[in-house]
């Protein structure tokens, strides 16, 4: 007898979760406990880069092997009296919010292993005999790390495909739905979890070649725009070379230090945005010029082109 097409899809879903949780075993109960155990020898590296490397894949692994796959396990079995998964992956979805952290983590467990592996001979020598394994079908344990990071993906994509198949009269159908829905909010706020870390990352940069005034280090702020400019000055009729760092709340007017020890730039004003007043001029001397006027002073500014300008002003 031919299957329906909606139980092969949630068959599907059963077997890549079995798949899953032998990976996670891998990671888990191999990779980690192993390099851990070194570690506490003091072998190889210290325990808080192991600790930093796996962040929380323990409590994926022991979700994914105690709780999901054992229920999807059961509503196999029971397929024939009871046809549904919709209700058990919405019990699912909130614990998926575990993944922000480790996908957050991710770049940074990858470069730590990376930099490890040059330091330390006995650490680098570990992975590899682990990576030798059967176990490890001849993947690197960065390609291993990568699998939690696509489940959610994974998920998402079966749970369309299940509902794409269901018939319409389907008891599943509400639940599975409402389940998808669940998915998508929570693989929504991974990305945005990443794209939050990322932003902060890049601010943190900016901060570090400004020297880091304290009370500039704000993390809600949000650079706009860098980039340099020529200073009119209309004394002497002669302009000279600064840079700017627009950011949602002040203007930040630097000059560029000749010596670059740590700080690249020396903030000279700090104008706020709030107040602030722009427009172009139009200066037959210096073209592009634009006047940015604010509660703390006046600068005429030089772009590089008309179009540079516009994009300054605007």
């Amino acid at each position: 007898i031919q299957e329906p097409e909606e139980k092969e899809v949630a068959l599907e879903l059963l077997e890549t979760e079995q798949a899953y949780v032998n990976r996670l075993h891998l990671l888990d109960q191999i990779f980690y406990t192993e390099l851990m155990k070194e570690a506490k020898n003091g072998k190889t590296v210290p325990e808080e880069v192991v600790k930093m490397i796996f962040s929380n894949i323990s409590s994926i692994y022991q979700f994914h092997a105690k709780f999901f796959l054992p229920e999807l396990q059961k509503r196999m079995e029971d397929w024939s009296c009871n046809p549904r998964i919709g209700d058990v992956i919405q019990k699912l979805a909130p614990f998926l919010k575990m993944y922000g952290e480790y996908v957050k983590n991710f770049d940074k467990a990858v470069e730590l292993i990376t930099l490890w592996s040059e330091k330390s001979l006995p650490f680098q020598e570990l992975i590899a005999d682990i990576q030798k394994r059967k176990v490890c079908a001849n993947l690197t344990l960065q390609h291993h790390m990568l699998e939690p990071v696509q489940r959610i993906p994974r998920y998402e994509l079966l749970l369309k495909d299940y509902i794409r198949k269901l018939p319409p009269e389907s008891p599943d159908r509400g639940d599975a739905e409402k389940a998808l829905e669940m998915i998508f909010m929570v693989a929504k706020h991974s990305n945005a979890a990443i794209a939050e870390m990322e932003r902060l990352q890049n601010l943190w940069a900016v901060y570090q070649r400004l020297g880091l005034e304290d009370d500039i280090v704000d993390p809600s702020n949000e650079l706009i725009k860098e980039g340099p400019i020529q200073k009119v000055s209309t004394r002497n009729n002669s302009t000279s070379e600064k840079y700017l760092f627009l950011f949602n709340n002040m203007l930040l007017y630097c000059v560029p230090k000749v010596i670059q020890v740590g700080a690249e730039f020396q903030v000279h004003l700090r104008m706020d945005v709030d107040g602030m007043k722009v427009r172009e001029l139009n200066d037959t001397q210096f073209p592009h010029t634009f006047l940015v006027s604010g509660k703390q002073r006046t600068l005429e500014l030089q772009a590089r082109s008309e179009e540079e300008m516009s994009t300054w002003i605007k």
